[in-house]
């Protein structure tokens, strides 16, 4: 048995990419940069391996977000927050009522259809269970026919092998009943 390596090749040259279609948005009132002092060196060594240590300017940060004016922007330095204000636009723009609405429909209609499949399996298994029962009936009506024809073929030879008996035994006392009571014509 041979085993298949696959190797995948590694490029590191940069790929192109189909940029976004045009979106002409409205001037929005904020900048996308962070207005935040670079870190400061707390003290310069002249030793070339020992590491600076830095400092924020503003505050010691723990990357939580919480320090004042990390992530305010510098447009005018009106201190608006961009995460408040489209969290805001997107609530004033999002109405959650009708998709509310319409999911209790979905889950309303659905229920119905698998109250109206379940009622149809019901059903069908009561007609499979009634198509038996009929098929089991026709069985013992068929087999109840084959033996009343298989009698009456019985009967009616032996009544033939009797008439004729009687016929050849006594023929002139035959043709005299014969002549008072006739054969029906539909015989």
């Amino acid at each position: 048995m041979s085993s298949a390596q696959t190797s995948y090749r590694t490029s590191t040259l940069p790929l192109s990419m189909p940029g976004k279609p045009p979106y002409n948005a409205p001037p929005q009132p904020y900048s996308s940069r962070i207005s935040m002092s670079p870190p400061s060196v707390a003290g310069s060594s002249t030793n070339p391996s020992a590491a600076p240590s830095y400092s924020n300017s503003t505050t010691s940060s723990s990357y939580s977000g919480s320090a004042s004016g990390e992530y305010e922007s510098s447009a005018g330095g009106n201190g608006v927050d961009l995460v408040e204000m489209l969290s805001d636009r997107l609530n004033g723009t999002f109405d959650p009522l009708p998709l509310d609405r319409g999911l209790a429909r979905q889950a309303q209609a659905s229920g119905e259809l698998n109250a109206k499949r379940r009622e149809l399996l019901e059903l069908q298994a009561l007609a499979q269970r009634r198509l038996k029962g009929t098929r089991a009936n026709f069985a013992d009506g068929m087999k109840a026919a084959k033996e009343v024809k298989r009698d009456l073929d019985w009967t009616q030879k032996r009544v033939n092998a009797l008439k004729t008996k009687t016929e050849r035994k006594y023929p002139k006392e035959y043709r005299t009943a014969n002549g008072l009571y006739p054969a029906p014509v539909d015989y």
